[in-house]
C-alpha cells in the first residue's frame, strides 16, 4: 500500500512553489475547529504521475470514476503515497496496491449477497415484463388498424367532395330522389368508420389489459427494488466504521444520522483518510481526479476535483479531527507565537522551505502548513544541517515589515558554533565577499571581485581541548556566511564542526551551528522582542 514517490515522479521533477489550489476541510465535531488539509503542486504532481499509470492499462478506462493518492508520512519521517479508487474497480472492492474499502461491509456480506439476488432477480422480472409479446402483437396491430383508418379517411374524404361537386353542378335541379341517395351513402361510410373503431378496440382491449397488469407490476416491482436497496443501505452505512487521527470509530449512521446517500464511505478521500489514520500515517496532501468514460457531464477525465458535496464534505470535520496530533512534534519546537508571526527552533536536517526536487519537500514550512490553515512565509532561512531559531510570518504585511528589518540589518541575531581546532584570536570581525558559482550551488566562495559584501563578529566563549566553542554575530546574512568566514584561511581558518562541504574530516553526527539568540521590534506591537533558544550541544 506505501507507495514511494519514485514510483510516481522522477526525482527530479521540480515542484511549482504555489500555494495549495485546494483545501479538503470540515469542523472538528467536538471542538469546531476548522481542519483543512491541502491539495499541493507535489500532491498533484504525484496524482499526474499516477494518470500516467492509468492510461497504460485500459482496464481503468472502461468505466469512469474517481481516483486519488494521500501524501503521508511515517513514524521515520519518510514520506509515501497511498492511492485509492472510489466503489468497485471492476466489480472488486480489493485490487492489490489499492487502499482496501472502510470495514465493516464484510459484516453483513450475506445479507449483501442475499439482497443483491433479490434485486438482480427482480431486475430480470422488469426485463421480462417490458419484453412481453403481447407488447409487439399490440403495437403491430395498432400500425395496421391505422393504416386501414388512413385509408377509409381518404376515401371518405375523396367520396364527400364528389357530393359537394354533385350538389353544385345540378344546383336547383337536384331531387329529393338524388339528395336522399347522397345522404345515405355519407352515412353508410360514417357507420364503416365506426365499425372499424368498435373492431380495433375488440382486438386491442385484451392485449391493452395484458399490457396494464404488465406495467403495474413493473410499478410495484421498482418500488420493491428501491425498499431493498434503501434497507441494504441502511445495514452498510450502520457496519461501515470510520476511525479519524483521534482513534475515534463511528458508523455512518452515527455520523449522518438524517440519512446517507448512496454509495457514502465508498469515495476516494474517507477511505484514505481512514486508511492513513488507522495505519498511524501523518497526512500531508491530497489529490483526487477524474478518469475513465463519463457519464457526469461536469466529471472530464484527467481534471482534479474537491470532496463531493453529498457524500464525502459531510465526513471530512469527522475524518480530519486529530490530524495535528501527528504535527504535534513540529509544534513542540515553537517557542514565540502571537497573531502575527512564529519563532520555531528548527531540528538540524530539516530544510526552513520546501526544496525544488521531490525528494527535499519537507521542511519547516511545509509542515507548520500542515498544522496552521493561514499562509505562513518564512522571513529568512536556515542552512538544512543548521538549528535554531527560524522567523516565520501569518501575514503579507508582517512578512514585510520583519523583511524589510532583515535588509536594513535591523535584526539582532547571535549564532553558536564548534571549530574543529583551538583558534588562538578571541574577538575580532570578518569581512569577506562572498560569491556562489551558479554551477556550484550552494557552494559559496570569497572572491574580492565579484563577491557581495559579508560581515561577521565573532568572540570565543570557551576552549574545549581540541575545539573551540564560539559565537558568531551576522551583520550581513549571505549564504553559509558563517561557514565560509570560518573555514578560509583569510577568515578564521577553521571549519565548524561536522561541515563536511567546506572540508572538515572530523567524524560527527551534525554540523554543530545552532542560531541561539533573535531580536528584533515587533511590528504590529512596537517593542523589541527577544528570543532565545538552549544550544542543544
Amino acid at each position: 500500500m506505501l507507495n514511494k514517490l519514485s514510483q510516481f515522479l522522477n526525482p527530479n521533477t521540480e515542484i511549482p512553489a504555489t500555494p495549495p489550489s485546494y483545501y479538503y476541510e470540515g469542523n472538528c465535531p467536538q471542538t469546531g475547529e476548522l481542519l483543512r488539509l491541502p491539495r499541493t503542486s507535489l500532491a498533484e504532481a504525484i496524482a499526474e504521475g499516477l494518470m500516467q499509470q492509468l492510461q497504460q492499462n485500459e482496464i481503468y478506462s472502461r468505466e469512469g470514476k474517481m481516483y486519488g493518492i494521500l501524501l503521508v508520512e511515517l513514524p521515520n519521517g519518510e514520506q509515501r503515497v497511498i492511492k485509492a479508487f472510489s466503489g468497485l474497480l471492476n466489480s472488486c472492492s480489493v485490487v492489490e496496491g489499492w487502499v482496501t474499502p472502510i470495514p465493516g461491509r464484510e459484516d453483513i456480506a450475506l445479507a449483501e449477497t442475499r439482497t443483491l439476488a433479490n434485486l438482480a432477480a427482480i431486475k430480470q422480472e422488469i426485463i421480462t415484463l417490458k419484453q412481453l409479446p403481447e407488447r409487439e402483437e399490440y403495437e403491430i396491430l395498432f400500425a395496421e388498424f391505422q393504416q386501414q383508418l388512413q385509408i377509409m379517411s381518404l376515401q371518405h374524404s375523396r367520396s364527400k367532395r364528389e357530393r359537394q361537386e354533385k350538389r353544385q353542378q345540378l344546383g336547383e335541379n337536384i331531387t329529393i330522389e338524388t339528395i336522399a341517395q347522397l345522404e345515405a351513402e355519407s352515412r353508410q361510410q360514417g357507420i364503416e368508420r365506426k365499425y372499424l373503431k368498435r373492431r380495433q378496440n375488440e382486438v386491442l382491449q385484451h392485449l391493452q389489459q395484458i399490457i396494464n397488469a404488465a406495467d403495474t407490476k413493473i410499478r410495484e416491482l421498482k418500488q420493491q427494488r428501491r425498499e431493498l436497496s434503501r434497507q441494504l443501505q441502511t445495514q452498510m452505512h450502520a457496519a461501515y466504521s470510520l476511525t479519524n487521527f483521534s482513534g475515534k470509530s463511528l458508523s455512518l449512521q452515527q455520523l449522518l444520522p438524517g440519512g446517507t446517500p448512496t454509495g457514502t464511505g465508498e469515495c476516494c478521500a474517507p477511505k484514505l483518510l481512514h486508511y492513513a489514520a488507522t495505519h498511524k500515517l501523518k497526512p500531508l496532501a491530497m489529490a483526487e481526479f477524474w478518469w475513465g468514460n463519463s457519464s457526469v457531464q461536469d466529471k472530464k477525465q484527467g481534471e482534479f476535483y474537491g470532496a463531493c458535496v453529498e457524500r464525502c464534505q459531510p465526513l471530512m470535520g469527522f475524518l480530519l479531527s486529530g490530524k495535528h496530533q501527528h504535527s504535534a512534534q513540529v509544534k513542540e519546537e515553537i517557542i514565540h507565537e502571537d497573531q502575527w508571526l512564529i519563532a520555531v527552533n528548527k531540528p538540524p536536517g530539516l530544510l526552513s522551505v520546501p526544496g525544488r526536487y521531490v525528494h527535499n519537500q519537507d521542511s519547516v514550512l511545509s509542515r507548520l502548513r500542515n498544522w496552521y490553515d493561514v499562509e505562513l512565509m518564512t522571513v529568512h532561512r536556515l542552512d538544512q544541517e543548521t538549528s535554531g531559531i527560524l522567523l516565520l510570518a501569518k501575514d503579507v504585511f508582517t512578512h514585510s515589515q520583519l523583511n524589510q528589518q532583515f535588509q536594513e540589518r535591523k535584526i539582532h541575531k547571535v549564532y553558536e558554533a564548534i571549530l574543529a581546532g583551538n583558534l588562538i584570536i578571541n574577538e575580532g570581525v570578518i569581512d569577506l565577499p562572498l560569491w556562489g558559482n551558479p554551477e556550484n550551488r550552494p557552494y559559496q566562495t570569497v572572491d574580492l571581485e565579484r563577491g557581495k559584501p559579508s560581515l561577521t563578529h565573532f568572540r570565543v566563549i570557551k576552549k574545549e581541548g581540541d575545539y573551540t566553542r564560539i559565537e558568531f554575530i551576522p551583520l550581513t546574512g549571505r549564504t553559509h556566511q558563517l561557514r565560509v568566514h570560518a573555514a578560509d584561511v583569510r577568515g578564521l581558518g577553521m571549519m565548524i564542526l561536522g561541515d563536511k562541504l567546506y572540508g572538515c574530516s572530523t567524524e560527527s553526527s551534525r554540523l554543530y551551528l545552532h542560531a541561539r539568540e533573535l531580536s528584533f521590534q515587533h511590528p504590529h506591537l512596537g517593542e523589541n522582542l527577544y528570543l532565545q533558544t538552549k544550544t542543544p550541544f
